[in-house]
């Protein structure tokens, strides 16, 4: 499938519109975790993927304006000439700057999967050597229910997986699994 944009160029956008390594690595992550979710669903990796890669890029552009984040994502993503499917999962991951609600399968699954990347990372960063190794699923369930812990994780998002079939114990398990897979790229 034609995507309009391949990984390589990707990571050139990410380092071209990203200066914070921890919004690369959240990128990263999020990348990671779109990944095993397609594969959960026997959906294309490639693309799910490449949704998670590049669905934070003005980020620091709106950080003090969330109702304009993704906005400025999909003009530079349009410019690219990425795949419309891409865009929309893009732009619906941000619900607060837009009218329309997330009511597809693919567009949970990013609004989900991106949002849990901070909860499982703030658990790796409690445990004495910060590796994601070292997380115990049963950790990051705990975690979840503390609503105080990684407040920023909003559980109403996460949650959005059992819109798309996944309880929330299992869609933590996967999405640490995925993230495991990556620690070295993470620096966890």
């Amino acid at each position: 499938m034609d995507y309009g944009i391949t990984r390589e160029r990707s990571l050139e956008l990410l380092n071209q519109h990203l200066s914070s390594p921890n919004l690369i690595k959240h990128s990263l992550a999020s990348e990671a975790v779109m990944r095993t979710l397609a594969r959960h669903f026997s959906e294309d990796e490639d693309l799910w993927g490449l949704t998670g890669l590049l669905h934070d890029l003005d980020a620091e552009l709106t950080l003090d304006d969330p109702a304009r984040h993704t906005h400025d994502t999909v003009r530079i993503l349009r410019e690219e000439g990425v795949a419309e499917e891409i865009i929309e999962a893009i732009r619906m991951h941000n619900e607060l700057a837009h009218s329309d609600k997330r009511s597809e399968p693919f567009h949970h699954a990013l609004a989900a999967g991106e949002t849990i990347t901070g909860l499982i990372i703030a658990t790796a960063l409690v445990y004495p050597d910060k590796k994601l190794a070292s997380v115990k699923q049963k950790s990051v369930r705990k975690r979840y229910k503390e609503k105080q812990f990684a407040a920023g994780a909003n559980r109403s998002i996460i949650a959005e997986c059992e819109l798309i079939g996944i309880p929330i114990p299992d869609f933590c398990d996967l999405c640490l699994e995925a993230m495991q897979g990556i620690a070295f790229d993470l620096g966890l």
